[in-house]
């Protein structure tokens, strides 16, 4: 089978042993793929589609995409979807497929759950996130698929998501929310160039995927929505997210593995993720958060030139007793806050349990994480830093951070933490407050993750 010229320049950014390539400290993200055109298109206009917002249309997209999986062997195909709003319930994806929406196109998520699909919990949660059991299939899905493409010329996916949003607040609900994009055990993917609008609950979730970029888009959902996240990397690796604007209800990105025993049993981490450029405002969550659903482990992440806005808090770590699992070598660098109530945290109690069959003894490890680079503006808190008694978080490293506080005495919160600053302002609590220079050999760093020291 033929491979796109864009997924092989994908893959050639890791080497046989599974690390990135590529000059300077930027990995992942580096050596952008262009996208190719498939040998063969369709439009969902000849599958009998309407798009006046009105009609369902999901069995058009589910026959259209039937029909270009005989393309598979041939280079792949597109599926072509003009100006005009196309009502539709949940349908699958193809390998070798591109989802492309024209400017104006819109795909319309119907608000009637009985066009969606109700599938299994996933393994690594053992149940919905919301609701004890069985959960919704995301508005497009993609199921052990591999090179696949979402694009267009700022096309719109829109999941029309207030009436889950009510419902989950209601308790009406019979099963858990549905995300709008999901890709399960999937690899070589590619979502660029569109528009998303008001999920359910996640806007893009790859969950035990590997080589995905993401890049270029716009995501966002009300205010007023309950629990929205906007990109959901989840127990997958090999992970860039670049150029990009989310303006979410709950967090902007949010990084996960698993929800105590069932993920510490898939055993299935998230590593190697690359974030960078991206606009980030969370009206009730954080920003950037990792976890709480960690216990498959999180690690090898970098973020860099990020601008945090008008959030609750920017950067946060979460985690609880009974989740095993680690965050680790996570390194955060050249980022902008604005108007932030907490700017970081990592708290060892944040988050609820699936059922009772967690450990307690399963306790998490946060280890290796460095903020470096960083200014902030109206800041009303600059960290909040509460680590487990019995699991104290280490190597929490700080360095050239100067955020101006809206109070007159703010200041750090910090209990059972351990790690090291330079250059941190206002100064940061006693916990913290060894010399970075003088212990950066246990600091993580972009020598330990690209294998070329930052200048620090």
């Amino acid at each position: 089978m033929k491979v796109p010229v864009a997924l092989l320049l994908l893959l050639a950014l890791i080497d046989a042993s599974g690390t990135v390539v590529g000059e300077g400290s930027s990995g992942l993200c580096d050596n952008k793929p262009s996208l190719e055109p498939r040998p063969h298109s369709v439009s969902i206009l000849e599958f009998g589609a309407v798009g006046d917002g009105k009609t369902l249309n999901t069995l058009a997209f589910q026959n259209a995409i039937f029909y270009l999986k005989s393309f598979a062997d041939k280079g792949g195909a597109q599926l072509y979807v003009p100006p005009g709003k196309w009502l539709t319930g949940s349908f699958n994806l193809t390998s070798h497929l591109t989802l492309f929406l024209e400017k104006g196109a819109v795909i319309l998520g119907s608000q009637d759950p009985s066009h969606w699909e109700v599938v299994e919990p996933l393994p690594s949660y053992g149940r919905g996130i919301d609701l004890p059991g069985d959960r919704y299939r995301s508005l497009i899905n993609g199921y052990k698929v591999t090179d696949v493409v979402i694009t267009g010329d700022n096309g719109t996916i829109d999941g029309q998501g207030s009436v889950w949003w009510e419902w989950l607040k209601s308790h009406s609900l019979n099963y858990s929310r549905p995300n709008l994009v999901e890709f399960v055990d999937s690899e070589l993917i590619i979502v660029s160039n569109l528009s998303f609008l008001d999920a359910p609950a996640y806007s893009i979730h790859p969950v035990y995927c590997s080589n995905v970029l993401v890049q270029n888009i716009s995501v966002s959902a009300s205010p007023e929505s309950v629990f929205t996240i906007g990109i959901v990397p989840d127990s997958s690796n090999k992970v860039c997210i670049e150029d990009s604007s989310i303006k979410m209800g709950y967090d902007a990105i949010s990084l996960k593995s698993g929800w105590d025993e069932y993920g510490i049993d898939y055993n299935r981490p998230t590593t190697d993720v690359h974030i960078r450029r991206v606009h980030l405002q969370s009206s009730s969550g954080s920003s950037i958060s990792f976890g709480s659903e960690m216990s498959g482990g999180i690690s090898n992440v970098h973020v860099e030139q990020i601008d945090i806005y008008d959030s609750i808090s920017g950067i946060e770590f979460r985690t609880t007793k009974g989740r095993g699992g680690y965050i680790k070598r996570i390194i955060i660098s050249n980022v902008e806050l604005e108007n932030i109530s907490i700017a970081f945290a990592a708290l060892g109690d944040r988050g609820s349990h699936p059922d009772d069959n967690f450990d307690p003894n399963a306790l998490p490890v946060i280890d290796k994480i460095t903020l470096q680079d960083i200014v902030g503006s109206n800041i009303t808190i600059p960290g909040n830093f509460t680590g487990i008694h019995e699991s104290p978080f280490t190597s929490i490293c700080l360095f050239n951070v100067s955020l101006a506080t809206s109070a007159s005495s703010s200041t750090w919160l910090c209990s059972d933490v351990i790690g090291f600053s330079e250059f941190v302002e206002p100064q940061p609590c006693p916990e913290l407050e060894t010399s970075y220079s003088t212990s950066s050999s246990i600091c993580y760093t972009l020598f330990d993750s690209y294998g070329k020291s930052a200048t620090l």
